[in-house]
């Protein structure tokens, strides 16, 4: 099913656990390039790296891509989406995926199937997710959630979800870090009060669903490799790529 979106690829310099990520080097190309490669193979009418850093700029530039100079002054990454959004003149219907500029090995696929599932569905957002064992639902940095058999989520946790209360070593949903949304939509959600589940799990998209808004997620096409949040993420990254 053939769907025309636009992926924006939010990229910040200060991360606290590892300062100038989008700019860290694999193998001699910036993170942020392996990212904006990534989603250029996908079946996106446009790429746009949203940044409020010089240096992240340039570098983007450097290497032939699309970048838009946004505030400073943002709190999230959907936040920077909706600048975007309207120094494009992008209208109400137009699909935005959200790609983190720290998921280098982030499959193509995922990003057109994420596109795909907001389009098919009556939901206000799209996610994906994969399955996880027991031991990785353990890693509070690994979120999980819950979903009804329409494919609609009920619910995201740093905690295992559902609870396995017979030890019967279930699977979960790992989630997945990338977002579809109409342009509509991300200008509601933005405007939306941060609720106390939120705040207390510091996960965004449950603010969705606390204000009655529905996310749908499917499960991905391709399993991601990891993002990059720490030192050991990104030599975790160099690891995969030397063996793949």
């Amino acid at each position: 099913m053939a769907v025309d979106f636009h992926i924006v690829i939010p990229a910040r310099y200060a991360s606290a656990r590892l300062p100038g990520k989008p700019l860290r080097l694999i193998h001699h190309k910036p993170m942020i390039q392996w990212v904006y490669e990534a989603a250029a193979g996908s079946d996106a009418k446009q790429v746009i790296v949203a940044t409020d850093d010089e240096r992240i700029s340039s570098c983007v530039r450097g290497f032939g891509a699309k970048v838009c100079m946004t505030s400073d002054g943002h709190q999230t990454g959907s936040d920077r989406l909706v600048e975007v959004a309207q120094k494009f003149s992008w209208d109400d219907d137009t699909i935005v995926v959200n790609l983190q500029g720290d998921e280098p090995l982030m499959p193509a696929s995922n990003m057109t199937q994420v596109a795909q599932n907001l389009q098919s569905s009556d939901c206000d957002m799209a996610t994906l997710h994969k399955i996880i064992d027991t031991e990785r639902a353990q890693n509070a940095n690994q979120v999980k959630l819950v979903h009804d058999y329409q494919g609609r989520v009920l619910y995201f946790s740093r905690s295992p979800i559902p609870f396995d209360r017979e030890q019967k070593h279930i699977d979960y949903c790992g989630h997945i870090g990338i977002y579809a949304y109409r342009v509509g939509f991300l200008n509601t959600f933005t405007r939306l009060e941060i609720c106390e589940i939120e705040a207390d799990e510091k996960l965004e998209q449950l603010r969705t669903l606390w204000h009655g808004y529905s996310i749908h997620t499917e499960l991905a096409a391709e399993p991601p490799g990891p993002g990059v949040d720490t030192e050991d993420d990104l030599l975790q990254v160099i690891r995969l790529i030397d063996q793949s």
